[in-house]
């Protein structure tokens, strides 16, 4: 099993708990971007750099997951993509996406987006907070537990 980071929006403080992650439970992390980013070296932390280009990190990811593994992304439809491949999706704020949910998921940011075509102003997602600190900490933690 293996942990893959949609690293390009992936807040950092979700990046450091994946890190130490790493070295506690003796997992491969791989943090795929289209730019390096700044987190502490371990042996068990890899970076995979991508051209710059819409969506480069998402296909890599999905081209190379395999079942059994984890994702970290916010993105739906990347999450629906490793779902199908027999991997787990986890978002950065600790929300298990799986096949009992995915399609809700999609059809939620279909109709968004739709929205945001239309012109309408929706705002953005909440600030991330600590409590989404904890809970992707805690989800990861149940995760790990379950399938190390």
């Amino acid at each position: 099993m293996q942990i893959w980071v949609d690293a390009d929006a992936c807040p950092k403080v979700i990046r450091d708990i994946l890190v130490r992650a790493a070295a506690r439970r003796s997992v491969t992390v791989t943090l795929v971007a289209n730019a390096p980013m700044p987190v502490r070296r371990t042996p068990n932390v890899k970076q995979v750099r991508v051209p710059s280009g819409f969506d480069q990190a998402d296909r890599h990811i999905a081209q190379t997951v395999a079942a059994g593994d984890l994702v970290i992304t916010a993105d739906v439809p990347l999450a629906a993509e490793v779902i199908e491949r027999g991997a787990s999706a986890l978002t950065p704020r600790g929300q298990m996406l799986t096949r009992d949910n995915i399609g809700e998921r999609l059809t939620m940011r279909d109709a968004m987006q739709d929205l945001r075509d239309a012109g309408v102003e929706l705002g953005g997602p909440p600030t991330f907070s600590a409590r989404d600190r904890q809970d992707f900490a805690n989800a990861l933690d149940r995760f790990l537990t379950a399938n190390g």
